[in-house]
């Protein structure tokens, strides 16, 4: 029998018990614990879009345009679905979210899978500014109802107060509006309801120009007045249209001139000026304004009580004098070398070193800032929106000092890090903030969404989330050592190094590590092997933080050099080999062949594919331990009394520890790009406790082999495929009538001539039906490929030998092709590759492996793909969307198929024919891929007997 693809039998359960192993064993990616915010966690829930990228520019009740202005207050979300910094669509009006509570669940809830994402959340009951949820047009006239442009909103849980920024003016609702487009009671900043007009380019304490703040807090009314760069007091809620400010901050009274011509305005900055401020707030005590075009955040210890009051502290500057937007360093003046020196000024931990070994900084960090668009008090936090940066820095004190460092930093990865998307970890300009002691809301301009953040008791570490075959995907690069022994012969390899070429060519290598191993007269490339590898490994024993382990490979000849550190960081660890003669007077004779300048082959195995099995890496994850039944179906969806949600989908579980939790993504989210995940679980005593949500990146296929668990290199769980003797024919080009295609088996000739209309799968079909009244032999399709299976009748190795070959005519444009010249590599079906039993070339090899993606259905079996259930026993064998190709021992391998398991969950079972032309190699490397998405590398031995 040959590999059968369904009937596994004992290989499957002992497959499974190699799984369940794996996934208990060490967790290499750990996270401390935490209670507060931490910088790259994800939002919980997302308001205003179906998902967290769907971007949806229709406009409704569910769904937002390009929001900016949020407040929060009387269990209500007020939305300003309007912007001004060029986010589309501008949709012109304020949306109300009433019973807020009752929208959202708490950040301990359990939730149900009753919607497509059920953390994607929140319909607007009301609406201002437009007669219903899907009218918006901008109403260039003024009116008691119509709003242009309205970018700010603000309520005490009373009023309601917008800043019509276009028609240049602020409304006030007495009382929350309770129903759609309701007229507001007062205007402030114009005389009457339909006036916009400014008074010139002298303002006064009645007028405003494009005001984009407000704020109330203890009776007082707050307006940031943007281009007449001040901030309005009002120290009442005005009651009569066109009512006086009080007390004007940021100009020296209230008729200050301003030069309209952004380019031609005073460029004087002190603690007592203003350039475009965006945005105005208090928590009674401080008041913090947003100054937009001086690229910093001010604060007043106190309420200002009189005009021109100057600040106390300056945010995202080291001074009340400067204003450059990220401000982490300058050029020293006086260096005259290039690059210059670079001077820190708010970033003071260098990121490296220039070309001249100055030290560098980075342009940002948590203490700078870049178009900021609203700070926000809550208790002793400040929460400022970053929007040049695409970021929200969070300080959990009300900072006292210039230019203070933030302590997370949410949107970003790190204060030196801007990678904005549409990821449930990111954001596109962050325009406003609100927080009901809970949550916090940002609005995401240019992704069309509200966000919501909240604390979690334990957190998942950036990409925490990752494929629980692969786990790590490490890079690695070989060293070939040839030649011949010469006593006094040096190798010297050099890790970590930087290698430069001089115009006669000879080349020097500086820095990093250098490994010697002079050639005694008794060695052999044997030893020479070892020796080397050991001195690698004994520099590094121990330390954990050096570049690289070695294995030796003698039968390869070579040392496999493997990267301690994993993911795509490993790609860049150099590497560098030099031969030294015993003597000037002799040439040496041993050599040294690297694989490449740079290990090679990391890859992000947090980058997951619909249906992967993943583990959730952390600490303190859960109260207790449990593990599933992974032959059950449906997997459970509370293990252990934990929880793992995937964008609010419960997903399957297979294993719930503190370190590790092991799940199913879900087959639905195949749509998205980015999902957020987080664990939830459930003592004995009800006490509940959540990790921060963490983002996952979404891709069509990101595979992992899986592998015996604690072995380096990752030995391969890796299985003979057939029982019987094999060989293969490949049928490509394309088909023309009148051609032949010929197959032979020892002296026997099966042609069949190309008939028009013929394809070559129909090309293939032909000559199996042909092949398959031979007395050796049979033939089948082999999956995914135009290939013929050719396999021996007779069981075990007496099928070994049988001579096979195919051609074609020599004008036909069908190609033929034998993959081998005789049958071969008649096995134990199922039998592990082991040291003792080791693959040969030309035989067919069995790998698992999940993270390979949505497979290719048909309508009529589209309903058996079901997450958490195991793919049917008598479901169709399923190729995989993403076209899968496999390279071992350096050759490609073909890929037969790659089907579902059936009675499993997420593992696909992939079927290789190794190249007939290998080498021996006991930790023969193998990869599978899909697209630009390589496995990790795992080892199996193989036996060229030929050799």
């Amino acid at each position: 029998m040959i590999f059968n693809i369904f009937n596994d039998g004992f290989l499957n359960q002992f497959l499974m018990k190699c799984i369940l192993v794996f996934l208990l064993g060490a967790t290499s990616l750990l996270a401390q614990p935490t209670v507060g915010f931490t910088t790259g966690q994800a939002a919980r829930l997302v308001i205003g879009q179906s998902t967290f990228t769907s971007q949806d520019s229709n406009s409704s009740d569910l769904t937002v345009g390009a929001v900016s202005g949020l407040a929060y207050a009387a269990d209500t979300l007020f939305v300003a679905d309007s912007n001004r910094a060029g986010a589309t669509p501008n949709n012109h009006r304020v949306l109300l979210y009433q019973n807020l509570s009752g929208m959202l669940p708490n950040p301990t809830a359990p939730l149900s899978y009753n919607r497509k994402c059920p953390v994607c959340l929140g319909q607007a009951t009301v609406v201002l500014g437009q007669p219903d949820f899907t009218t918006t047009t901008e109403n260039i006239q003024a009116t008691q109802t119509s709003l242009r442009l309205p970018t700010a909103v603000a309520s005490d849980g009373v009023h309601v107060v917008v800043a019509d920024t276009n028609h240049n003016r602020v409304l006030i609702w007495n009382r929350i509006p309770m129903t759609n487009d309701a007229p507001a009671d007062v205007v402030v900043g114009q005389p009457n309801f339909n006036t916009y007009s400014l008074p010139g380019n002298i303002p006064n304490a009645k007028s405003m120009r494009g005001p984009q703040g407000v704020w109330i807090q203890n009776g007082k009314l707050y307006v940031a007045d943007t281009q007449n760069n001040r901030v309005l007091i009002f120290n009442q809620i005005p009651t009569a249209n066109g009512a006086a400010a009080d007390v004007v901050i940021g100009q020296r009274d209230m008729t200050t001139f301003v030069q309209p011509d952004l380019t031609q305005q005073s460029s004087v900055v002190d603690a007592k000026t203003l350039l475009n401020p965006v945005a105005v707030s208090s928590d009674g005590v401080h008041l913090f304004v947003t100054d937009l075009g001086n690229n910093r955040v001010l604060i007043w210890n106190s309420i200002p009580t009189s005009n021109y009051q100057a600040a106390d502290i300056s945010l995202g500057q080291p001074d009340m004098v400067s204003a450059v937007a990220n401000n982490g360093y300058r050029t020293d003046p006086n260096d005259t070398t290039v690059p210059q020196k670079q001077i820190p000024v708010l970033c003071t931990v260098s990121n490296g070193t220039d070309t001249n070994s100055n030290p560098t900084y980075p342009a940002s960090c948590n203490s700078t800032l870049n178009w900021p668009r609203f700070a926000l008090p809550a208790g002793n936090r400040l929460f400022v929106a970053d929007g040049g940066n695409d970021r929200v820095l969070v300080y959990e004190n009300i900072p006292t000092q210039n230019g203070a460092a933030a302590d997370y930093v949410i949107g970003q990865i790190g204060g030196s890090v801007n990678q904005a998307s549409d990821a449930a970890d990111s954001l596109r300009t962050p325009m406003s903030l609100a927080w009901d002691g809970t949550n916090l809301y940002v609005s995401d301009a240019y992704n069309r969404r509200i966000t919501v953040y909240s604390i979690g008791e334990n957190s998942v570490p950036y990409g925490g989330v990752r494929n629980a075959a692969s786990l790590d995907i490490v890079a690695r690069g070989t060293l070939t050592l040839g030649g011949t022994i010469q006593a006094g012969d040096v190798l010297d390899l050099n890790i970590g190094g930087t290698t430069t070429t001089d115009s006669s060519g000879v080349s020097t290598t500086t820095g990093g590590v250098d490994y010697k191993y002079t050639v005694a007269s008794s060695d052999t490339l044997t030893s020479v092997i070892n020796g080397l590898a050991a001195q690698v490994n004994a520099a590094n024993s121990g330390a954990g933080d050096h570049d690289v382990y070695a294995t030796p490979n003698p039968t390869a000849s070579l040392i496999l050099l493997t990267s301690r550190v994993s993911g795509t960081d490993g790609n860049s660890v150099t590497i560098h080999i030099s031969v030294t003669a015993a003597s000037s007077s002799n040439a040496a004779q041993i050599t040294g062949t690297l694989s490449g300048t740079t290990l090679s082959g990391g890859g992000d195995a947090a980058q997951i594919a619909p249906g992967s099995i993943v583990s959730i890496l952390g600490t303190d994850l859960t109260f207790t331990t449990a593990s599933a039944d992974p032959n059950q179906s449906p997997l459970p969806v509370s293990l252990g009394n934990t929880q793992v949600y995937f964008n609010g989908i419960p997903a399957p579980m297979l294993l719930a520890s503190p370190t590790k939790v092991t799940a199913q993504i879900p087959w639905e989210v195949a749509d998205t790009t980015s999902i957020n995940a987080y664990v939830r679980s459930v003592a004995q005593d009800g006490t509940v406790k959540v990790s921060t949500p963490v983002a996952v990146s979404i891709v069509p296929a990101n595979p992992g082999i899986y592998a015996q668990p604690n072995t380096a290199p990752s030995v391969g769980l890796v299985y003979h495929g057939s029982s019987t003797a094999t060989g293969i024919v490949s049928v490509d080009g394309t088909a023309t009538a009148n051609d032949t295609a010929t197959v032979t088996v020892a002296d026997r000739t099966y042609t069949y001539t190309v008939q028009s209309g013929d394809t070559l799968d129909s090309i293939r079909d032909a000559l199996i039906a042909l092949i398959n009244q031979d007395p050796q032999v049979t033939a089948e399709p082999s999956g995914v490929f135009d290939r013929i299976l050719l396999r021996a009748r007779v069981q075990g190795p007496e099928g070994n030998g049988i001579l096979y070959g195919a051609s074609a005519n020599s004008s036909a444009t069908v190609i033929m092709t034998a993959i081998g010249t005789s049958l071969c590599c008649a096995n134990v079906e199922g039998a592990p590759v082991t040291q003792d039993n080791p693959a040969v070339p030309g035989e067919i090899v069995v790998v698992y492996a999940t993270g390979v993606g949505l497979p290719v259905l048909s309508d009529t079996n589209k309903s058996l793909l079901q997450t958490g259930v195991a793919w049917p026993v008598d479901g169709p064998v399923t190729s995989p969307a993403s076209a899968m190709n496999a390279i071992a021992a350096g050759k490609t391998a073909d890929v037969f198929s790659a089907t579902l398991v059936p009675g499993q969950v997420g593992l696909y079972k992939v079927i290789l024919h190794l190249n007939p032309d290998l080498p021996t190699d006991p930790i023969s490397q193998l990869t599978i891929a899909q697209d630009v998405y390589v496995s990790n590398i795992v080892v199996l031995p193989i036996v060229n007997i030929s050799q």
